[in-house]
């Protein structure tokens, strides 16, 4: 059933619309980031009565590209007619809900806490998440390869296997540097409910303790090298994913090239802040994300 009809799903000359706008119109307006110093969202969140609690707008704007996937799985293989789906394109549709069902509805509730995030950035992801999920989805589920012989030219056996390793290194990495993140407000969390408790009693309220707005530097794993650890792992991650589906998938490789313009400047401006907050000294001998680099 189409939510709406030629979009959603898209006939294949939508999608090529969709994925271009994709393409072309992402990259543009994060590149803008480097240009103003407001973003609603983590560290320079700012009171606004548009902001949204943290979890809630992570949630619904993590959700959609995943299920977006799921959707083009569901839907265009029966409008073209298509029986059974090579292995390969229900390997990747696989890797895609993995990495999201963590990112939307496992990673908000393990946080220690999230700060609120301006409804126009949750809007912006959503879009995000959107777009990126027709792109993929309709190419794993209808106008990409489909046959085994197509995957044959695609991407051979041993390609799609180095890349399902690269991707799954990518994904522990990334939540190995996630966690030392949730270590850091988890110490802080406990250390200030045992001050709470040493002052009111063991059984002092200890409900209002908030580490919402608590940073250290990081210092495990990348985290000695890089600040941005786990953005250089989600990248390893969909750098697997474009091997994995062949160097000719065109949505493959526009999600990583988006995710990289994307968070590049927030890297490169959050290394800024953190200069700001602990002193060059500190920080002028770490990158901001890619080693060597920037």
């Amino acid at each position: 059933m189409a939510i709406v009809q030629g979009w959603y799903p898209p006939t294949r000359e939508n999608w090529e619309t969709t994925a271009l706008t994709f393409q072309i119109l992402y990259p543009v307006i994060s590149v803008m980031q480097l240009f103003i110093s407001w973003y609603g969202m983590g560290k320079t969140s700012v009171r606004s009565r548009l902001n949204i609690p943290g979890r809630v707008a992570w949630i619904f704007m993590e959700m959609p590209g995943f299920m977006t996937v799921l959707y083009m799985m569901k839907t265009l293989p029966q409008i073209h007619g298509i029986d059974d789906l090579p292995w390969q394109n229900r390997v990747l549709a696989g890797l895609f809900v993995i990495h999201y069902v963590y990112r939307a509805l496992i990673f908000p509730f393990i946080q220690p806490s999230m700060s609120p995030i301006h409804i126009l950035v949750a809007l912006m992801a959503t879009g995000f998440q959107v777009l990126n999920g027709i792109s993929i989805g309709a190419w794993l589920a209808a106008y990409g390869p489909v046959t085994d012989d197509a995957w044959s030219r695609q991407s051979s056996v041993a390609q799609f296997c180095a890349g399902i390793a690269i991707f799954y290194t990518g994904l522990a990495a990334n939540f190995f540097h996630d966690e030392e993140l949730r270590e850091i407000r988890r110490t802080e969390k406990r250390r200030q409910e045992r001050l709470v408790g040493e002052q009111h009693g063991v059984a002092g309220d200890r409900k209002h303790v908030s580490v919402e707005k608590h940073y250290q530097i990081p210092q495990t794993g990348l985290f000695k090298h890089v600040l941005y650890a786990h953005y250089l792992c989600e990248w390893f991650e969909w750098l697997g994913f474009w091997v994995a589906a062949g160097w000719g998938c065109g949505p493959a490789r526009t999600f990583l090239v988006n995710e990289v313009f994307a968070m590049l400047p927030r890297a490169v401006k959050g290394k800024q802040w953190y200069m700001e907050k602990f002193g060059e000294d500190k920080i002028r001998k770490k990158w901001a994300v890619l080693p060597g680099i920037v």
